[in-house]
């Protein structure tokens, strides 16, 4: 295959006017550029408004004063340089701050904003030995950037020392690679044998793809895939939902068949977070639930099993549903684990774009909100959760009795 070119300037891509270069350069001063001359060769660039051109193309709006370095709040998780335990089963290493493309939307742009900082200066054998100590961690997320920039001697490193940790069950990879530069897996050898070896036994390697938009999915992003899936990896595909890019139901229908049909696993769709730079790229969380909730009557149970989440400080929020005077959300995952399961209800505000314009609002205290996911006998209602087939009706015949209004909302 043709070498692949990294383009790390704007005024070099020749295909943009010159006029407009010149502006687009006061933004990548900001807020750097990157792409490979293979994904800027899929932009229509007849169209201003091309999904594609928005994913790596600088915006004139991104200097907009808006958003957070960190709106999640990672650093809190940070156990040591490069390793945050956020849930207690999952540990992340950010082991890389190199890309194959330059995301507008990036939520972690302070890794290249200000390199000074250097949270992706992991010291692998002190990570490997923080897991070692914590035998609750059956779950380790390798990203930063992006992780199958690293060379395949460092990833070797890091999945063979992952290896002997037997309560260690998982390793995801996060990457864009399939979409931005595919060609890295597949004049690999060395990398496919690499994570044949590990994909096996007690121990599987994901890979958490990011394709955005259906035309990213090219023959030879679809063999990428191909190529993990053969050396036994399991992919799955994260995807903020962006404006301009994918907010839109037939492109999001179309994103989740063909996902489905090259073997990428529909997994999440991500609420934008409110980063620096990313006021022109954001969408309301009640638009994106009715985008995410039209197209999923479109596509099989298969690409069902995708969930619309919000990755808050607190936890991984999932918004479950949406009325014409409610939102409902819940905790799929909770920094707290007695916020664990938790539902909580809200009123609907169209202008919510993060959890913490939720937070904001008076919660509907009419409304039940149980506080723990683990099964009580008061929130089951007596229904039988240990298997066998006792009948599951209350004593008087009524069925559940309901648990409208038992508790008042609470998310100290």
């Amino acid at each position: 295959m043709a070498k692949v070119k990294f383009l790390r300037d704007i005024r070099k891509v020749a295909q943009i006017p010159e006029d407009e270069r010149a502006r687009l350069a006061r933004v990548q001063n900001k807020y750097p550029f990157l792409a490979t001359d293979y994904y800027l060769s899929l932009i229509n660039w007849d169209d201003p408004d091309d999904p594609l051109r928005r994913i790596v193309v600088p915006s004139e709006e991104e200097v907009v004063s808006w958003g957070l370095e960190d709106p999640s709040n990672e650093a809190s998780n940070s156990v040591m340089p490069g390793v945050q335990h956020k849930y207690s089963d999952t540990v992340v290493f950010l082991a890389s701050d190199v890309c194959g493309g330059q995301c507008r939307f990036c939520f972690r742009k302070r890794l290249f904003v200000d390199r000074e900082k250097r949270e992706t200066a992991l010291d692998l054998p002190a990570a490997l030995q923080y897991v070692r100590r914590h035998p609750e961690i059956s779950n380790v997320l390798v990203t930063g950037g992006d992780t199958l920039m690293l060379s395949t001697q460092r990833l070797a490193a890091i999945l063979e020392g992952l290896s002997e940790i037997k309560h260690v069950r998982a390793v995801r990879l996060g990457s864009k690679l399939p979409a931005y530069f595919p060609q890295r897996i597949l004049d690999d050898r060395e990398l496919l044998k690499l994570l044949e070896h590990h994909s096996a036994g007690h121990q599987r390697i994901y890979v958490m793809s990011h394709f955005c938009h259906p035309r990213e999915l090219t023959d030879i992003a679809r063999a990428s895939v191909d190529a993990l899936l053969r050396s036994g990896v399991v992919v799955c595909n994260q995807t903020p939902i962006i404006q301009g890019v994918n907010d839109d139901v037939d492109v999001l229908v179309e994103l989740m068949n063909e996902l489905m049909a090259c073997g990428a696993v529909p997994y999440y769709f991500f609420q934008c977070r409110p980063t620096i730079g990313n006021f022109p790229y954001s969408v309301p969380i009640t638009r994106c639930y009715f985008l995410i909730e039209y197209a999923k009557y479109r596509v099989s149970g298969l690409a069902r099993r995708v969930r619309y989440v919000i990755s808050h400080e607190r936890g991984k929020i999932e918004v479950v549903g949406v009325t014409g005077k409610h939102i409902y959300v819940k905790y799929h995952r909770a920094r707290d684990a007695s916020r664990e399961g938790k539902f909580l209800v809200f009123y609907r505000d169209d202008e919510a774009f993060w959890y913490d314009d939720l937070l904001a609002q008076r919660r509907d205290t009419s409304m039940i909100v149980t506080s723990s996911w683990q099964p009580h006998e008061a929130d089951s209602g007596g229904i039988n959760l240990s298997g066998g087939r006792e009948s599951e009706r209350t004593p008087d015949g009524s069925g559940h009795p309901g648990i409208i209004g038992q508790n008042t909302p609470s998310d100290n």
